[in-house]
């Protein structure tokens, strides 16, 4: 066996423990990451998406770009949840991908071992399905008021 292969197995291993306990986040009750990824009221979001925002602006945005709207280096989130659910946008972020096109090779890393990524994945996807979906505006949203 070569190292890659086994840093593929470790990286799916630790990506499926942290999606399978349940990924603690801090999505809402209300909300539910295939049917309701986010809840917006008068332009204000839910506790979730505004951590989203807050996740994405941390760890993502230095490749796809600020507000998911792309980069030099990677595309634009916010078309690219257009197409993928959940479960397919949460297992390119554990094993990361490879793509090539006319520029080049691609590659997204995995960020399977990586808590703050994995842990609060229902809440980035939640903040960028808001922004595709047109619910919210570039820029740090409002928290609706409890």
């Amino acid at each position: 066996m070569n190292l890659s292969f086994l840093t593929r197995v470790a990286t799916a291993g630790a990506a499926f423990f942290f999606l399978a306990a349940g990924t603690p986040h801090a999505q809402d009750a209300e909300t539910d990451p295939y049917e309701r990824p986010y809840i917006v009221e008068d332009g204000k979001v839910d506790q979730g998406t505004y951590n989203g925002f807050r996740r994405y602006h941390s760890s993502c945005h230095v490749c796809h770009g600020p507000d998911g709207l792309g980069g030099s280096f990677a595309p634009a989130l916010v078309e690219s949840v257009k197409r993928l659910d959940y479960d397919k946008f949460a297992e390119i972020i554990a094993n990361g991908q490879q793509q090539s096109g006319a520029t080049g090779q691609r590659v997204m890393p995995s960020f399977g071992t990586d808590q703050n990524v994995m842990l609060y994945v229902a809440d980035i996807y939640g903040y960028l399905k808001a922004r595709s979906d047109g619910k919210i505006d570039r820029g740090r949203p409002e928290r609706i008021k409890k």
